[in-house]
């Protein structure tokens, strides 16, 4: 076992407020059941790793119901240590060559029209990981070749020919999450830089790929930082966006600031299409990649 595995982010431990009703998930049984059973299945039988599990999404039931999940290549294990992340860090095994295979085959199993690829960051590796990823994008083509590929993807640190082979493998959408507000950002993610993030954004959409994006609430930021950074990410070229409730995974994660109230949601994502955004998730519950096939729909017709 890697001694590095699920260290904690920080020495301060806080407790975790109670969820407020609205952020409480109520399952649905016995269909969803069955149906989140199969993608459980299907996607153990080669280790293959799912950000549902590795990032406890909250909406994990419910979208493996809908025979749909995000593949999480390139291992488990995070080189960046990010305060509001439950991924894993530490130091990473080697790259599964077999993982490009295993997860086209997954989806094929599972009949697939549209399928997620993320990764942890593997600044460990020179390419960051971009040549794995477009491998996987190219077995999933080859065996479903109507299928639609969504990436979402690290910063690979802006590096040029890490984009460009991301850009080769042709995905249908580029994602890449900015996660919080710029005045946020050395405190939540020390690791990465939010010009650096708008700059792969912006890369990404004047290479011609429909990009999208996603902003998570309650880590103390204000409305007016929020609105600044949409219109940071849409003058980058961003046209879809994600926005959706921090949610503490741990105590000695980044502490949760509010629970936001639906209704604030509403109100920014009235603000986002007023800005003009595209298409746009805004709820405590959404996550970047939750129902990213409906969101996707108009935009890739």
């Amino acid at each position: 076992m890697n001694p590095l595995k699920k260290k904690p982010r920080t020495k301060e431990i806080t407790s975790i407020p109670d969820k407020p009703d609205w952020m409480k998930v109520r399952l649905r049984f016995p269909l969803e059941d069955d149906a989140a059973d199969t993608v459980r299945k299907t996607v153990s039988k080669s280790s293959i790793h799912t950000v549902c599990e590795s990032a406890s999404c909250p909406n994990l039931n419910h979208c493996w119901s809908r025979k749909t999940a995000t593949y999480m290549i390139a291992g488990d294990i995070c080189t960046r240590r990010c305060k509001y992340c439950d991924v894993a860090f530490g130091k990473p095994s080697n790259l599964n060559a077999n993982e490009p295979t295993e997860v086209a085959e997954s989806a094929l199993e599972l009949q697939l029209k549209y399928v997620v690829l993320t990764s942890v960051n593997r600044d460990d590796l020179s390419d960051g990981g971009s040549e794995h990823f477009a491998q996987t994008i190219h077995e999933i083509k080859k065996r479903l070749p109507d299928c639609k590929v969504e990436v979402l993807v690290p910063d690979f640190k802006a590096k040029r020919e890490s984009l460009d082979r991301i850009y080769a493998a042709e995905p249908d959408i580029f994602n890449h999450n900015i996660e919080t507000v710029q005045e946020l950002f050395a405190k939540v993610a020390p690791s990465k830089n939010y010009s650096t993030s708008l700059q792969v954004l912006k890369d990404a959409s004047d290479h011609g790929f429909l990009t999208k994006s996603g902003i998570i609430l309650g880590m103390g930021e204000t409305e007016e930082q929020v609105v600044n950074a949409l219109h940071d990410l849409y003058q980058v070229g961003v046209r879809m966006i994600t926005i959706g409730q921090y949610l503490q995974p741990t105590p000695t994660h980044l502490p949760i600031v509010e629970y936001v109230k639906p209704e604030q949601f509403v109100h920014l994502g009235k603000i986002a299409r007023e800005i003009g955004f595209t298409n746009v998730a805004s709820s405590p519950l959404v996550r970047s990649s939750y129902h990213a096939d409906e969101q996707s729909q108009h935009n890739l017709t």
